[in-house]
C-alpha cells in the first residue's frame, strides 16, 4: 500500500492551496481518511478527517477555511486550504485507516501515513 501526497508549496498569506493524497495497492476498504500537520518544534496535530460516509471533523484553527473531501472511486482524499495564514506553515501528512491484501494474500488492517508535503505561508 502506498500513499502519495501532493499539492504543497509556497503561498502568500490569504492564498489557497489544494492537497491531494492518492492511495494505491491491493485495497479492500478505506475507512477514515485525514490530514495531519507538524510545524517545526511542535507535535503532529489533526487538521481534518472524513469518514467513509462523508462526515467531517476539523481542528478549531482551520474551521471555515479548510475543506476536506474524498473521492472513493479514486481512493483519494483532498484538503482545500483557503485564507491561509503563516501559522498554517507545516508539513502536512495524509493518513488513512484501511484494510488490504498483503503480498502473501493475508488480510491486514493499518493506519497508514503519506510521506508529507510542505506548506509554507509567507506573511
Amino acid at each position: 500500500v502506498q500513499l502519495q501526497a501532493s499539492g504543497g508549496g509556497l503561498v502568500q498569506a490569504g492564498g489557497s492551496l489544494r492537497l491531494s493524497c492518492a492511495v494505491s495497492g491491493s485495497i479492500i476498504r478505506i475507512d477514515d481518511m485525514g490530514w495531519y500537520r507538524q510545524a517545526p518544534g511542535k507535535q503532529r496535530e489533526l487538521v481534518a478527517d472524513i469518514t467513509s460516509g462523508g462526515s467531517t471533523n476539523y481542528a478549531d484553527s482551520v474551521k471555515g477555511r479548510f475543506t476536506i473531501s474524498r473521492d472513493n472511486a479514486k481512493n483519494t482524499v483532498f484538503l482545500q486550504m483557503n485564507s491561509l495564514k503563516p501559522e498554517d506553515t507545516a508539513v502536512y501528512y495524509c493518513n488513512v485507516n484501511l484494510i488490504y491484501y498483503e503480498q502473501s494474500g493475508e488480510i491486514s488492517a493499518e493506519k497508514a501515513w503519506g510521506q508529507g508535503t510542505l506548506v509554507t505561508v509567507s506573511s
